[in-house]
């Protein structure tokens, strides 16, 4: 199954500790601006690029200056600086932006790229680019969906790698590859059939199942606390992507 989709739904809940990158973006000082914009960048840009080449159906080296004129715009405080919470899902605010940054694509081809010192790292555009044909052309009315997809796709696609990273860092492998075959990967593996691929017990592959979805929540809890403007988006959010009542 799809792992963008697919989600993990026993455990409890973990508490978010990270700063919103909103109030990061905004903060006075160098280094938490840096850190907000790292994440949002990270967070942003696959969605950003595949929705200017697929939705403004632009070219790749249109797309790729595009996308990187507006993640240097990203960091400047006045880009979030008129984002109000309440109003609209911050992810929704960004696309907005976007599109209004396309649409002036041409007044603005000749602007110098900003980014308030902040280095644009090397994106792979050329990894996004093998994935746009096994995706659906998108309607040209429906800019709002496809751009939510893609960014929900992309979400769970950077919460299953930092998974991943965090098994790997405390010999956890194979705690992440029961996750990858039964939650991600094969909609038929049972437990009994992981048990004998790893030459496990039913009860073993029960256990680190049971830690690879609580840490992968934990994760997406973490990371989506993030990426939302205040607590009551990321309440909503986290109902609508994990199934989780936060309190």
């Amino acid at each position: 199954m799809d792992e963008t989709t697919r989600m993990p739904r026993t455990g409890s809940p973990f508490p978010p500790t990270r700063a919103s990158v909103v109030q990061g973006v905004r903060s006075d000082d160098p280094e938490t601006r840096k850190r907000a914009y790292t994440t949002l960048v990270e967070s942003y840009w696959r969605p950003v690029y595949t929705y200017v080449r697929l939705q403004w159906r632009r070219d790749a080296e249109q797309a790729q200056d595009l996308t990187q004129e507006f993640l240097a715009r990203v960091v400047e405080k006045e880009f979030l600086g008129t984002y109000e919470p309440g109003r609209s899902r911050l992810r929704t605010f960004v696309r907005t932006c976007l599109d209004r940054l396309v649409q002036n694509a041409d007044r603005d081809a000749r602007r110098l790229k900003r980014g308030g010192g902040f280095e644009i790292r090397s994106l792979d555009f050329g990894s996004v680019e093998g994935e746009l044909s096994r995706l659906d052309p998108p309607d040209p009315n429906q800019g709002e969906a496809f751009f939510e997809r893609e960014w929900i796709r992309g979400f769970f696609g950077s919460v299953v790698e930092e998974l991943r990273l965090e098994c790997e860092e405390s010999g956890k492998q194979i705690h992440f590859q029961l996750f990858e075959r039964y939650d991600l990967e094969e909609a038929g593996a049972t437990y009994e059939s992981l048990a004998r691929d790893f030459e496990l017990s039913s009860n073993d592959v029960t256990n680190r199942l049971a830690y690879a979805r609580r840490t992968f929540r934990r994760i997406a809890l973490e990371r989506l606390r993030t990426l939302t403007g205040d607590e009551a988006e990321f309440r909503a959010e986290a109902r609508t992507l994990l199934g989780v009542d936060v309190s």
